[in-house]
């Protein structure tokens, strides 16, 4: 999404400016930066501190807040966040952090290299990153706008993280809709890459879940649990894509409509015109066109859409996170029943949206085949999407037992694909 040293120095030429009092030029700088700037300047963050974070907020013992993380909301799906993300960052020079609804870091963890880098700029357990004490950070920024955002280098307020990316988004009660606090991921250029917020909004979806199937269960049976609160997108389902507002109303959307809320749902950092009008088009729209279909969704929808570039002004859920959720958490079955047909994304030409079906069809068949999932490879090829997969099939004839009568389907399949293609893959 970012044209890499080039922006980092456009950035960070922007910043110099606007310590020394000049404002930057409005592309210079995404507009959420520079308004976490101003916020961190007006609230007297020092952009030069050594050790941001240090003992901020309300102090604790080792003994008061070993106590007080322990009994925390978030302490149940620790091991959860653990088991969906760890295993994938060791040795990249990346940490996950569990923060409260304050910034506390409750728990950072990762290999022994990345937790001491971080530890130079004390983000370590117990110390507070919040916009108000560390200045623009993706945690405090997470919990400031209440959506996923992702910080690269020279973005950040204090000048020693200029060297760190982080991504974060924030994690609610599925209850109440209170906020519970964040998961980060914070290092070098693993945490910069696009999909670096993509997996922790994964992940985030995924706690949110697990929270909600534990409410259900200590619940007593008559006890509704309200859903998740916030603006939805859902494309996966036949026919029209639909938006559903904070409050449960759905409006049906036009196909270019669904595609374009996808894409700004999809890359939260913000798509300028060219971008956007790239990725709905092969032959690209022109940005008049661009501006006029945005026109009309804020015309239907109210002040979802800010602009410069085009991102979304509400944390919105969808179903392809919830999809991508239930990847990320093994439970591929019900990820091969929640794509269904595919909706938006099967049907969609838009380069952008093909690409996001392509991404959520490689992760679901590269999780299955990693675990040799029986069950869930048997609900893939008997979906629109795998009863031509021959990969499947193949990897079905390996791994069932030898007289299980699903064998010699999936053996007579492979052959037939085999003289269909004329390649075995």
């Amino acid at each position: 999404m970012r044209d890499g040293a080039g922006v980092s120095t456009r950035v960070r030429r922007a910043y110099e400016q606007f310590l020394a009092g000049v404002s930057p030029a409005d592309d210079s700088v995404r507009s959420l930066v520079r308004e976490s700037w101003e916020r961190s300047r007006s609230r007297g963050v020092d952009p030069s501190e050594v050790e941001p974070g240090h003992d901020a907020g309300a102090p604790m013992s080792g003994d008061a807040f070993d106590a007080y993380r322990s009994s925390h909301r978030l302490a149940a799906v620790r091991p959860l966040v653990q088991s969906l993300m760890l295993d994938d960052i060791a040795d990249s020079g990346v940490v996950v952090a569990l923060t409260d609804n304050q910034g506390r870091l409750l728990w950072v963890e990762g290999d022994h290299g990345a937790r001491d880098a971080a530890a130079r700029i004390n983000f370590v357990e117990g110390s507070v990153w919040s916009e108000d004490t560390v200045g623009t950070n993706a945690p405090g920024l997470a919990l400031t706008m209440n959506r996923g955002v992702q910080i690269i280098g020279p973005e950040h307020f204090s000048g020693p993280v200029q060297n760190w990316n982080c991504a974060a988004a924030p994690v609610h009660d599925p209850v109440s809709g209170e906020l519970l606090g964040v998961v980060d991921v914070t290092g070098g250029p693993a945490a910069a890459a696009p999909f670096a917020l993509a997996a922790v909004r994964s992940v985030v979806a995924a706690v949110e879940r697990e929270l909600q199937s534990r409410t259900v269960d200590l619940a007593a049976p008559e006890t509704f649990v309200r859903p998740d609160t916030r603006p939805r997108l859902t494309v996966l389902i036949d026919g029209p894509a639909h938006w559903h507002d904070a409050a449960g109303a759905a409006r049906p959307l036009s196909p270019r409509h669904a595609e374009i809320l996808l894409l700004l749902q999809s890359y939260p950092e913000g798509l300028g015109t060219e971008q956007l009008a790239t990725m709905l088009s092969d032959e690209g729209l022109g940005a008049v066109t661009v501006r006029a279909e945005i026109s009309r969704l804020r015309r239907d929808l109210g002040d979802v859409i800010a602009a410069r570039p085009y991102r979304l002004t509400v944390d919105a859920g969808s179903d392809v996170d919830e999809l991508r959720g239930l990847i990320a958490a093994g439970d591929l079955t019900a990820a091969v029943r929640a794509l269904g047909r595919g909706g938006l994304l099967a049907e969609s030409l838009a380069p952008g949206v093909v690409e996001l079906f392509d991404e959520v069809r490689e992760d679901l068949r590269s999780r299955m085949f990693g675990t040799g999932d029986l069950v869930a490879l048997n609900a893939w090829v008997a979906s629109p999407h795998g009863r031509d997969d021959i990969t499947a099939w193949n990897a079905l004839a390996q791994r069932l037992p030898a007289g299980h009568p699903q064998r010699a389907v999936a053996q007579g399949r492979v052959r037939l694909l085999d003289r269909r293609f004329g390649v075995r893959r």
